[in-house]
C-alpha cells in the first residue's frame, strides 16, 4: 500500500467493516473453501426443479489417470459456464465420472501380476476381473481428487462409471437394440491388430510416424512372364495369394489370368485385373496379401483369392519352415536374405521413409490381420449425425471446425466394437452346441444348457462412453433426471477427440433417443501446448504437471491462465510466467479489495442517484455494465480468452489503477462525496467479483462474501446490465486519464522518478476537468505553486495546462542535448522513409508489406519529431 492509500484507509470507517489478512495464501483457502461448497450442496441438481435446465456432462477421464494440463483446461471451461448459468437461475448440472479405460487398466494389472510373475491366464477371467476391480478401488480415481483441488464444480452425488451397474445395462440394451435393427454383425475383416496388448484397436487408436524402412523390388517369376513388385513388407509375401495389375496396362496383359511362381514357397499364384491398382506408381505390379492388408483384403474379394493367415497373435510367423517362429522384422530380414541369395531382389532403397502404424497405447507397430471381429454398420448412424448438424439441430463453435467434423462422419468405415480382453463389458452374445447365435438384452436370461458359451471378447471402450451424455442420466428407463436434463446443452472437448468421441455420442444419442441430438452445441477446443507453441511430450521433457502450479500459485491462477489462453478451436500455449503473473492479478483483486474495504466500501442500501454521483463514479458504473454485457455476449459465443481479458482490463486498468486512485482524495475529504464513492465501488466490486467468479472461484468467493456479508457468490445472482450509460462523464474521465498520462510521460521522459514530488501550476481553463485538481495532482505528485514558483516546463494537454518547476531536478542543458540527439535521429528516419516512399521505381517492384512497414517507420518518426519538438520548447530557456 503506498503511504496515500494508508491515509485514505485511515480516515475511513474501518472499525465496522470486515479486515483481511494482508497477503491472500491459497493453500490455506482452496481445500476447505470447496469442501463448504460441497457440504452445502451447490453443485447438487434438483431433477424437480421448475428452473430451466442446463447440463455438461464431463469428458469421462481414464480410471488410470491423473489430472494433466489438458484437463485442466477443459475443465476449467466447463466449470466457468456451468457456474455463471447456476448463478444466472438455471438448474445446472454438470456431471462428472470416469471411463474403465479397457486397455489401459488391463496392463496396469497385468503389469502388476508380472512383478509377482504371474500373468492373466494364471488366474482365470473371473479372478483376474476381481482383480482389476480391485486395482480400480485402491489405485483408480486419483484424478477426481485432483478435479477438487482444481475447483470443478461437479454433482458428485451423481458420479458414474461406465462399468458400474446402471451403464452396464444401458451398454448390453443398446446392443441388443442393433444387433436386432441388423446394424450389429460379426464378420471377417482386416483389422488393427497390436501384438503388444493383443487386441484388435480402432482406426482412430493407431498413430502414424514417419519411420525409415526399405523398400525392396521382388522379381516373381522368370523370363518374359515375371513381374517386379516393391514392398516394404517382405515378410508378407509368404501369405501372397495373387499378383494385381491394372486392366489397361499393356506390360501385362498376356500375364492376366496366367500363373507365376512366387518365391520361397511350392505355390503359383494368378495374375489378376484390378482398376485399385495404380499403373503409373513403381511397377505398375502389386503383390496381393488379402489377409494382412485392407486394400489387399478388398481386391481378394473381388476376386475370389483365399486368405492365408501367416502370423500370431504376437506377429511371430506360423508358416515355412525356415522362418517360422521368427519375429515380423526378424523375418523381414531373413526373407530378403533368402530372396537376395536367389536372384530375386532387383532393387532395394534404404532409408526409404514412410508412414508406419503405432498402438497409441503402447507404441507397438500394428499389424493388419484378417480376423472375425463384431462391426457396427455405421452407415445410417452416421448420416443422422451429419444431417443434424447439416440442418442445424446441432451447432458446432467455431463453425469452421465443422469441415473436419463432416469429413470424419461422411466417409466412416464400419466400427471394430470388439476386443480381445477381459476388462470391460462382455459382449452379450450366446454361441449354441449346433451354430445358434443368441444376443441377450439386459431384462433376458442367457440360454442355459450343455455347450452354450458366452462370447470372450469385450466391447470398445468407445462404445460405452458414446452412451454418456444419456446413459449417465438413467437410460435406458425414462427417468426424472433424463427428462430434464436431456439433450444436454454443451459438449466442449478437444478437436482431437471429434473422431474418437464426438461422432459416436452423435450417432448413439440420435438412435436410442428418437432423433434427439445428446447436445445443442459442440464448443471445440484447442490443445495445452508449451509456451513456445510446441506440444508437450515426455520426450520433449516441457510436459508439466499443473499440480506443480497449483501448489506454487494457486488453482485460481492457473485457471485464470487457461481460460485467458482459450482461443475457439485454437491451441493454448502456457507458460509459467503467465501463470505467475495471474497469481499477480489474483493479488491485485485482494489487494484492491483490501484496500475498499478498509476504506468503507459497502453493498448496503440504494445506489445513489446519478446526480448525487461525481463524474468518476458515474463513469466506472458505465464501464460496469458496458464490461456486463461485453462478459455475457463472449461467453454466449465460447469467447473465453476475450471475455476473460476484457476482465482483466475492466478490473486492473479502469477500477484499479484508476477509479480507486481517483477515489482516494475523495475518501480523504469525507463528507456525503466520500459516502457516495464508497457505495459507488462496493457495487463495482460486488459485481466484478461476481463476473470474474466463474473463472476465479476461490479468491472471488472469499473476498465476496467478506464484502457482502452474504452466504456464497456460487450461488449469489449473476450480474445484469442495469442498462445506465454516461457518455458525458465517460469522455470527461478520458480528459483526465488523457492529462495524466501525458504529465507522466512527461516526467518519465526527464528522468523523474514516479514518487519524485514537483511544483506545478494547473490551468484546467473551461475543460470541466476543475472538480480533478485533487485527484490529479496526488496522480502526478503534483505539489502546489509554492512563492518561489517558476515555470519552467509549460504542457499544453487535453485543452489544459500544466506548468511544472523542474529547477533542482533536472541538468537542463544535459537534457537539450539529449534530446536534441533524439530529434536528429528522427528526422534521418523521416527523411529516409520519404525517400523511399517518394521512389516510384522501387514502389513498382516492392511488396506490399515491405512498403506498408515503411509508411509505419514515417508515420512513427513524425510521431517522435512531434513529441521531442514539444518536449524541447517545455524546457527552460539558457
Amino acid at each position: 500500500m503506498t503511504d496515500n492509500t494508508q491515509q485514505a484507509a485511515a480516515s475511513g470507517p474501518n472499525s465496522e467493516t470486515p479486515e483481511l489478512p494482508t497477503q491472500y495464501a491459497p493453500a490455506e483457502v482452496e481445500g476447505p473453501l470447496y469442501e463448504r461448497w460441497v457440504e452445502r450442496g451447490y453443485f447438487e441438481a434438483d431433477a424437480k426443479s421448475d428452473k430451466k435446465p442446463y447440463t455438461i456432462v464431463i469428458p469421462p477421464p481414464n480410471v488410470t489417470g491423473s489430472l494433466h494440463l489438458g484437463h485442466a483446461f477443459q475443465h476449467t471451461l466447463m466449470d466457468a459456464l456451468t457456474r455463471r448459468k447456476r448463478m444466472q437461475g438455471y438448474e445446472a448440472l454438470w456431471l462428472p465420472g470416469m471411463d474403465h479405460a479397457g486397455i489401459a487398466t488391463q496392463n496396469k494389472v497385468e503389469q502388476q501380476l508380472a512383478e509377482e510373475g504371474k500373468s492373466r491366464q494364471d488366474l482365470g477371467r473371473e479372478a483376474f476381473v476381481e482383480r482389476v476391480w480391485q486395482w480400480k478401488e485402491e489405485y483408480g480415481g486419483r484424478i477426481l481428487g485432483q478435479m477438487r483441488r482444481l475447483g470443478d464444480g461437479v454433482d458428485w452425488s451423481r458420479e458414474r462409471f461406465t462399468m458400474d451397474e446402471g451403464l452396464s445395462r444401458a451398454v448390453q440394451t443398446i446392443f441388443k437394440k442393433l444387433y436386432d435393427d441388423g446394424l450389429i454383425y460379426r464378420a471377417e475383416r482386416i483389422i488393427n491388430w497390436c501384438p503388444r496388448c493383443l487386441t484388435a484397436i480402432s482406426d482412430i487408436e493407431v498413430e502414424h510416424e514417419d519411420r525409415d524402412g526399405e523398400l525392396v523390388s521382388i522379381r516373381y517369376g522368370d523370363g518374359e512372364n515375371s513381374i517386379v513388385v516393391a514392398t516394404t513388407r517382405a515378410e508378407t509375401m509368404l501369405g501372397d495369394t495373387a499378383v494385381a495389375v491394372h486392366p489397361d496396362d499393356e506390360r501385362y496383359r498376356h500375364l492376366v489370368g496366367t500363373e507365376i511362381d512366387l518365391p520361397l514357397t511350392d505355390r503359383r499364384i494368378p495374375v489378376v485385373a484390378d482398376e485399385h491398382v495404380d499403373p503409373e506408381f513403381g511397377t505398375g505390379a502389386v503383390k496381393v496379401t488379402p489377409a494382412h492388408d485392407p486394400n489387399d483384403f478388398e481386391i481378394g474379394r473381388r476376386h475370389n483369392l483365399p486368405s492365408l493367415t501367416i502370423m500370431d497373435e504376437r506377429a511371430r510367423i506360423t508358416v515355412h519352415g525356415p522362418f517360422q517362429d521368427m519375429d515380423r522384422l526378424e523375418a523381414r530380414d531373413a526373407v530378403v536374405g533368402a530372396l537376395r541369395s536367389q536372384g530375386r531382389i532387383v532393387a532395394e532403397k534404404r532409408p526409404y521413409v514412410h508412414a508406419v502404424g503405432h498402438c497409441s497405447r503402447c507404441r507397438t507397430i500394428v499389424e493388419p490381420r484378417l480376423s472375425l471381429q463384431w462391426w457396427v454398420n455405421v452407415d445410417p448412424l452416421a448420416q443422422a449425425a451429419g444431417d443434424a448438424v447439416r440442418d442445424g439441430r446441432v451447432k458446432i463453435h467455431p463453425q469452421e471446425m465443422s469441415g473436419r467434423y463432416f469429413q470424419w462422419v461422411d466417409n466412416m468405415h464400419d466400427w471394430c466394437i470388439s476386443r480381445q480382453l477381459w476388462w470391460g463389458h462382455r459382449i452379450p452374445v450366446w454361441y449354441g452346441p449346433d451354430g445358434e447365435t443368441v444376443c441377450v438384452g439386459p431384462d433376458e436370461q442367457p440360454p442355459a444348457g450343455e455347450g452354450w458359451t458366452q462370447d470372450t471378447d469385450v466391447l470398445d471402450t468407445w462404445f460405452s462412453s458414446g452412451l454418456w451424455p444419456f446413459s449417465t442420466l438413467g437410460w435406458p428407463d425414462r427417468t426424472a433426471d433424463l427428462e430434464k436434463f436431456y439433450p444436454t446443452d454443451v459438449l466442449l472437448t478437444g478437436h482431437d477427440i471429434i473422431f474418437f468421441w464426438v461422432a459416436r455420442m452423435m450417432m448413439f444419442g440420435l438412435y436410442a433417443m428418437d432423433g434427439q441430438a445428446p447436445f445443442h452445441t459442440i464448443a471445440l477446443t484447442g490443445l495445452v501446448r508449451d509456451e513456445r507453441g510446441k506440444k508437450m511430450s515426455k520426450s520433449f521433457g516441457n510436459v508439466v504437471d499443473p499440480l506443480d502450479w497449483m501448489d506454487k500459485y494457486g488453482s485460481d491462477a492457473l485457471r485464470f491462465t487457461l481460460a485467458r489462453g482459450a482461443n475457439p478451436g485454437t491451441d493454448v500455449p502456457i507458460g509459467e510466467d503467465w501463470v505467475q503473473g495471474a497469481r499477480n492479478f489474483t493479488n491485485k483483486i485482494w489487494n484492491a479489495t483490501r484496500f475498499a474495504l478498509m476504506n468503507g466500501a459497502t453493498v448496503e442500501g440504494e445506489l445513489p442517484a446519478p446526480e448525487e454521483m461525481s463524474a468518476t463514479d458515474r463513469w466506472i458504473l458505465s464501464r460496469l455494465n458496458a464490461t456486463v454485457a461485453e462478459t455475457d455476449a463472449l461467453y454466449d459465443d465460447y469467447q473465453f480468452a476475450k471475455l476473460s481479458d476484457a476482465l482483466f482490463h475492466f478490473a486492473w486498468d479502469e477500477v484499479f489503477d484508476w477509479y480507486v486512485e481517483l477515489s482516494k482524495t475523495t475518501f480523504l475529504a469525507g463528507g456525503r462525496p466520500a459516502e457516495v464513492s464508497r457505495r459507488v465501488l462496493g457495487e463495482v466490486l460486488d459485481k466484478l467479483l461476481r463476473l470474474l467468479h466463474p473463472v476465479v472461484p476461490f479468491v472471488t468467493e472469499t473476498l465476496w462474501t467478506t464484502l457482502t456479508g452474504r452466504e456464497s457468490v456460487v450461488v449469489a445472482d449473476w450480474p445484469a446490465d442495469s442498462g445506465f450509460r454516461d457518455a458525458v462523464a465517460e469522455k470527461e474521465i478520458a480528459a483526465v486519464q488523457s492529462l495524466v498520462t501525458e504529465v507522466r510521460r512527461f516526467r518519465a521522459d526527464q528522468g523523474l522518478q514516479p514518487g519524485q514530488k514537483v511544483p506545478a501550476r494547473l490551468d484546467l481553463g473551461s475543460t470541466g476537468l476543475e472538480a480533478h485538481e485533487a485527484a490529479v495532482r496526488q496522480l502526478l505528485r503534483l505539489q502546489p505553486e509554492g512563492e518561489a514558483f517558476t515555470a519552467t516546463a509549460t504542457l499544453p494537454v487535453a485543452g489544459a495546462t500544466v506548468a511544472l518547476d523542474l529547477s533542482g531536478t533536472i541538468d537542463v542543458d544535459a537534457e537539450r542535448k539529449r534530446l536534441a540527439k533524439d530529434l536528429a535521429a528522427a528526422e534521418k528516419e523521416k527523411a529516409q522513409a520519404t525517400a523511399k516512399l517518394g521512389n516510384e521505381a522501387f514502389l513498382a517492384k516492392a511488396p506490399e508489406p515491405v512498403v506498408a512497414k515503411i509508411r509505419t517507420r514515417l508515420e512513427a518518426a513524425e510521431a517522435d519529431i512531434a513529441r521531442i519538438t514539444a518536449q524541447l520548447s517545455s524546457l527552460p530557456q539558457g
